[in-house]
């Protein structure tokens, strides 16, 4: 069993940076994908970006450019700065880890991020 603690959410202006902090612990292994998803009201849970252990990621093209991921596999951690934040950045952003050889999924609770003046 694999659980997912996120940190870092909260109120932002726009323009504004936050850097979302996702700690992973039970049964870890390195070969495990790492990442994060947003979900806003009324719409899809999407992809913002994912790493796996050997460094290589998958992300969204429209997000890339100010979102960067980063991995501490020591610490089964992972990291989403954000900056230049909009208004439509305003979502839940959840954690996620992915089971590589058969592609379950474990999920955090979510953390609010909220871009408003």
């Amino acid at each position: 069993q694999v659980q997912l603690v996120e940190s870092g959410g909260g109120l932002v202006q726009p323009g504004g940076s936050l850097r979302l902090s996702c700690a992973a612990s039970g049964t870890i292994l390195s070969s495990f994908s790492m990442g994060w998803f947003r979900q806003a009201p009324g719409k899809e849970r999407e992809l913002i970006e994912r790493v796996a252990s050997d460094g290589s990621k998958t992300y969204a093209d429209s997000l890339k450019d100010r979102f960067t991921i980063s991995r501490d596999n020591a610490k089964n951690t992972v990291y989403l700065q954000m900056n230049s934040l909009k208004p439509e950045d305003t979502a839940v952003y959840y954690c996620n880890v992915r089971v590589n050889t058969n592609g379950f999924d474990y999920w955090g609770q979510g953390t609010q991020v909220t871009v408003s003046s």
